[in-house]
């Protein structure tokens, strides 16, 4: 860099001169910066709309596509302590009788509470069979076998279960778990918990001594269920649901099961003797769900207005030619709100009559203004529209600014400006619910594709973009590039006015130096 002497001699502001024949290329990295920065925040409004628009069209509009999106049902059942009931789409409609004979249950054993013959010790779970079997004093110990089996039986497949006398009470727990049960062992209480994975009968479990030397191993366990003992295990046996539906018996391994397209889960036994009496019978109800069908219809509206709205608010907002990113040095003279309204003009600006946008909203208007063909229940085909259906936008003068392409649902409770109308979309569902669901489909699926179309990978985008955010991309590069390049040659042609101005003040120093010289000499 130059070494910058500035008007030590001459008096000259050398700072001020060389900045005032500099202005143009400074104003030149300036404006350049100005423009990226512009750039970069119409970058992040198209990213943030995108982001609105894509996921519409990914999750909402995606949907709609599919009739058995449309096929929404409820369920009602006369006695909701005794069963609850979720509807699937496949369900038929009307009324089923249902009687509960029995509830499904989990096979259990709790376990008597145990003690080491040497009262001194406490059951851990480190505590050996040994432990459990013999007190330590030679003269009261009795013999204990190297090992004890166990047989254990789950759905009526048996598994041997061998310990050694220096197993421990954790292994025992160990060994349960590996063929197949739930277990643990309550050290507080001094008591083993075993249960099947599983409900039901298939799933039931039972424990006994393989042999006449293991039982003693299995009683001080407290795993015994033979016998009044006073460490006497309980069992609880595995048992299947059965019910009644409709005269048919049905039998499952669990209180929750599907017939038909109904999940039932089953809490209470209504009918112990099976009999199918009509006074115990609970009433199950399946019909369509209008409502279900309405909101999801409704839904898709409200997200089509906001992103329609957003966007003609973008479109029509007013210009601001005149404003420009602000300068750090221009920041510094203006306070933070000022600033903050000043950016904000700009932001609001930035798709003001973009093309790419006008295409997308255009598009997108267009195919929700437009006609399907479809065919209503007696078999007639023909042209409807959304209005058909009590959806219509208001007039042009009745709609606010920017919301001219905003549609309304007659009969909406919502919507002030609708409410009183006739609710002809939940007579349409009512009444014809294929006919609905024959409409929407096409309407969505035309809007799909063409969305899809709009975000198709192309040379100047990427796939699912609707701007050219390559392009986009590349230019703000270039703009980084220039930027450079300006203030390189901001910086040469600065330095070489440095150069020049301290040259000047060096010839003028040594100037200096020789009349004082002469002046000296000549006394």
């Amino acid at each position: 860099m130059t070494i910058r002497i500035t008007g030590m001699n001459s008096g000259l502001d050398t700072e001020t001169i060389i900045n005032e024949l500099a202005s143009a290329r400074s104003q030149k990295v300036t404006s350049l910066q100005k423009a990226q920065t512009k750039l970069s925040w119409k970058i992040d409004a198209w990213q943030s709309l995108n982001t609105k628009i894509y996921n519409f069209y990914a999750n909402t509009l995606s949907d709609m596509r599919f009739t058995g999106t449309y096929a929404k049902k409820t369920t009602k059942v006369s006695n909701s302590n005794a069963v609850s009931v979720l509807t699937g789409g496949s369900a038929m409609n009307g009324t089923q009788k249902l009687n509960i004979t029995q509830l499904a249950k989990t096979a259990y054993l709790t376990g008597g509470k145990i003690a080491a013959k040497d009262t001194s010790k406490t059951i851990t779970a480190d505590t050996t069979l040994k432990d459990l079997l013999t007190d330590g004093n030679s003269g009261n110990d009795q013999a204990v076998s190297d090992s004890f089996k166990f047989n254990l039986t789950i759905g009526g497949e048996t598994k041997e279960l061998e310990f050694a006398s220096d197993a421990k009470i954790s292994d025992v727990v160990s060994s349960l778990k590996d063929a197949g049960l739930n277990a643990s062992f309550d050290a507080a209480n001094g008591r083993f918990f075993i249960s099947a994975v599983k409900s039901g009968e298939a799933s039931d479990f039972s424990l006994e001594a393989a042999d006449e030397n293991s039982k003693s191993a299995l009683k001080a366990l407290g795993l015994s269920t033979e016998g009044s003992l006073d460490n006497h295990a309980t069992k609880i046996d595995g048992k299947d649901a059965k019910i009644h539906l409709n005269g048919a018996e049905f039998t499952f391994d669990s209180n929750t099961f599907e017939i038909n397209g109904l999940t039932y889960t089953i809490n209470q036994v209504t009918d112990p003797q099976g009999v199918d009496g009509d006074d115990t019978a609970i009433n199950v109800t399946t019909e369509n769900d209008t409502s279900g069908i309405y909101d999801m219809l409704k839904k898709f509206i409200k997200e089509y207005n906001e992103l329609v709205k957003e966007m003609d608010t973008l479109y029509n907002a007013d210009s601001a030619s005149k404003y420009e990113p602000l300068t750090s040095e221009e920041k510094d003279s203006m306070s933070d709100n000022e600033v903050e309204e000043w950016e904000k003009k700009i932001k609001d600006s930035l798709l003001r009559r973009d093309g790419t946008l006008n295409t997308v909203t255009s598009a997108m208007k267009e195919i929700m203004l437009g006609g399907y063909e479809v065919t209503d229940k007696n078999g007639k085909s023909s042209k409807m529209y959304l209005g058909n259906f009590g959806i219509a936008t208001l007039s042009y003068f009745a709609s606010a600014d920017n919301e001219k392409g905003v549609f309304h649902i007659d009969g909406d409770d919502e919507d002030t400006n609708t409410k009183a109308n006739e609710d002809l979309l939940k007579k349409a569902i009512t009444e014809d619910p294929d006919l609905v669901t024959n409409f929407f489909t096409k309407l969505s699926n035309t809007l799909y594709d063409k969305l899809t179309d709009l975000m198709g990978r192309t040379d100047y985008s990427s796939a699912y973009k609707l701007y050219n955010d390559k392009q986009m991309a590349t230019e703000l590069s270039d703009y980084e590039t220039k930027i450079k390049e300006a203030q390189e040659k901001l910086n040469d042609y600065t330095d070489k006015w440095y150069k020049k101005f301290s040259n000047m003040e060096v010839a003028l120093s040594k100037l200096n130096s020789k009349t004082n010289a002469i002046s000296n000499m000549l006394g």
